[in-house]
C-alpha cells in the first residue's frame, strides 16, 4: 500500500502493517483502567514518559475490556520515522517540508450529496435513557491516579458566533458524567477559546464537534498554532496540502456545525457559556499525564453538553499518552516548520534545519542548526533564536550549533555544548516572557522573579564556533568507505 492510499485512520494503520516493525496489535484483552497506557510506556511511548521506555510501533489493542465492538489504537504518530512515512515526507527534513504546505493550501470541501459518511454509521443521541459517555466511549485512564478517563486526541471544531471564522485545536477532554464532557484550553493561545470567549460575551452555548481517530495528516497539520496560522486560519488547509485533495466534511445531526466524514467517532454537543466543573471526578486531586512529564493537578474546565455520539461500525478509539514521542512528533514539526519559515524569510540560506526536541514536548526546546559562511554572519544565530521565539510563544530554549552536529541526536549536540560552549559568554537569557502554564518550573514559587504562573526566562545556548576561528573546530575526517563493498555488515 502506498502512502498517497492514506485518508483515514484505518488506511493509516493498513500502511503501517507493511512496514517491518512499526505495527503491532494485540488480542490480550486490557483495561482501558491506567493498563493501555502502562503497555504502550514498555511498548514504545518514548518522549518524556518515565524510563524505562522505547521508540516502539503503533498498536493495536483488539479486546478492549467492557467495549467488546470498540478497539484502541495509540502511538501512530509516536515516531518520526513513521510519521514521515505515512505523509510521504522526508524524516530528518520533516518541519521544513511541512512548512513548504502551505504553498499549496487545500481547503477542506463538504461530503458531496448522497455519499456515504463513515463518522454516522452508528447514531447515539443523548435523548435517549440508555445513553451513557462512559460505556459508548473507550476513553483511556493514563495512570491510576488520573482524575478519569480522557480523550487525547479529541480535535474540536467550532466557529465564532457570526459563523465567518473556523477553527480546529486538539484539547484534551475528560468524561465526567453520562452526558457532559470537561474541555482544557489553555488560557490566551487557542483560536477555539478566542471564539468561545466571544459566545460568552453574548450568553451563548458554542456548539462543537469532536472528531476522534483520523488522517494522521490531519492531526500534524492541527498542529501548528499563531503567528503562523492566525486568526480564522483553518488548519486542514495543511492536510489538505498534504495529501493533495480536501478533506471532506459532513454536517453533524443534532448541532449546527461541521465534522471530519471520515473520523472513527465523533462527538456533538454546546460548550456552556455558564457552566464550569472540575475535570477530577476520581477524587485524586489530578488531571493526566502532561507533555512535559508530571501529572497536572484537575482544573475548574467549561463544561460540555453532549447531544449525540455518531461512530463507525466497531469503531477505532485512537489515544496517545501526554509525555509520549506522540506530543513530540504533532507539537514539535510543526513548531519546526514554523521556525524555519520564519528565520529562513529573514535571512535566507543561513538556517539549515531545526530540530523541537523530545526533551521538551515538541515545544519547549529547539536545536538550530545555523551556517556562517562569512564574517558577517557572526551574531545573526543569536537573531535566528529570537526569531524562533517570535514564530513559536511557548518556546522556552533555543540550542544553537553549527552545520557539523547532528541535531537529531542529542549526545551530538551535548557534544557541542561541551566542546564549543562557554556559560560566561554563550548564554543569552530573557527573563518575564510568557511561555507554558503547563511547565510546573513557570512559577513564582521557583524563582521570586516570576510574576505570573506561565512566565518563564527564556535562554538561547550559543554552542556555534566562532566564524574567525572556524579552522579549529574540525572535527575529526575518517575515509569514505565503498557503501556497496560493505553493504551486508551496514544493513547489519
Amino acid at each position: 500500500m502506498a502512502n498517497n492510499e492514506i485518508h483515514d485512520l484505518r488506511s493509516a494503520l493498513d500502511f503501517l502493517k507493511t512496514m517491518p516493525g512499526q505495527y503491532l496489535e494485540t488480542d490480550t484483552e486490557v483495561d482501558p483502567k491506567a493498563e493501555v497506557s502502562g503497555v504502550y510506556r514498555h511498548v514504545g511511548s518514548g518522549g518524556t514518559v518515565m524510563r524505562p521506555t522505547k521508540e516502539g510501533p503503533a498498536m493495536v489493542f483488539n479486546n478492549v475490556k467492557g467495549h467488546p465492538d470498540a478497539k484502541v489504537a495509540i502511538g501512530l504518530l509516536a515516531s518520526r520515522k513513521r510519521v514521515a512515512a505515512m505523509l510521504g515526507l522526508e524524516e530528518e527534513h520533516l518541519g521544513l517540508e511541512m512548512g513548504k504546505m502551505f504553498d499549496n493550501l487545500v481547503a477542506p470541501e463538504m461530503i458531496e450529496d448522497g455519499k456515504h459518511i463513515d463518522c454516522q454509521e452508528v447514531v447515539y443521541k443523548a435523548d435517549d435513557p440508555d445513553f451513557d459517555l462512559h460505556k459508548l466511549i473507550p476513553a483511556p485512564t493514563n495512570t491510576p491516579v488520573d482524575g478519569g478517563p480522557y480523550i487525547t486526541m479529541g480535535l474540536a471544531m467550532g466557529n465564532d458566533p457570526d459563523n465567518t471564522m473556523s477553527d480546529v485545536t486538539i484539547h484534551r477532554f475528560a468524561i465526567v458524567d453520562k452526558t457532559k464532557l470537561t474541555m482544557f484550553i489553555t488560557p490566551g493561545s487557542r483560536h477555539l477559546g478566542h471564539f468561545f470567549d466571544m459566545y460568552k460575551e453574548r450568553g451563548e452555548d458554542m456548539p462543537i464537534s469532536i472528531q476522534i481517530g483520523l488522517d494522521p495528516a490531519v492531526y500534524m497539520g492541527c498542529g501548528f498554532e499563531a503567528p503562523t496560522t492566525p486568526l480564522g486560519f483553518n488548519e486542514l488547509q495543511i492536510a489538505g496540502a498534504v495529501r493533495n485533495k480536501p478533506v471532506e466534511l459532513a454536517n453533524c445531526l443534532t448541532i449546527d456545525q461541521k465534522c471530519i466524514a471520515n473520523a472513527e467517532y465523533v462527538i456533538e454537543g454546546y460548550l456552556s457559556a455558564t457552566e464550569m466543573v472540575n475535570e477530577d471526578t476520581a477524587g485524586y486531586g489530578f488531571a493526566m499525564p502532561e507533555f512535559p512529564g508530571y501529572t497536572g493537578g484537575a482544573k475548574v474546565c467549561p463544561v460540555i453538553n453532549v447531544t449525540a455520539v455518531t461512530t463507525r461500525k466497531n469503531p477505532i478509539m485512537e489515544s496517545c499518552i501526554g509525555p509520549s514521542h506522540e506530543h513530540v512528533s504533532m507539537a514539535g514539526i510543526p513548531t519546526e516548520a514554523s521556525i524555519f519559515n520564519m528565520v529562513n524569510k529573514a535571512m535566507p540560506g543561513r538556517l539549515l534545519n531545526v530540530h523541537a526536541a523530545p526533551c521538551g514536548g515538541g515545544k519547549f526546546c529547539a536545536i538550530l542548526q545555523f551556517k556562517k559562511s562569512a564574517a558577517s554572519d557572526e551574531g545573526r544565530q543569536r537573531n535566528a533564536a529570537m526569531l524562533a521565539f517570535s514564530a513559536f510563544g511557548e518556546l522556552k530554549e533555543c540550542i544553537l550549533v553549527d552545520e557539523d552536529v547532528d541535531i537529531f541526536d542529542m549526545s551530538d549536540v551535548m557534544w557541542a555544548m561541551t566542546t564549543r560552549f562557554q556559560a560566561d559568554t554563550d548564554i543569552i537569557t530573557i527573563p518575564g516572557c510568557h511561555c507554558h502554564v503547563l511547565d510546573p518550573s513557570n512559577d513564582n514559587a521557583v524563582s521570586g522573579s516570576i510574576r505570573e504562573h506561565g512566565i518563564a526566562c527564556k535562554v538561547i545556548y550559543d554552542a556555534t564556533v566562532p566564524f574567525a576561528l572556524k579552522d579549529r573546530f574540525v572535527r575529526s575526517q575518517f575515509m569514505e568507505i565503498d557503501k556497496e563493498k560493505w553493504a551486508a555488515e551496514l544493513q547489519a
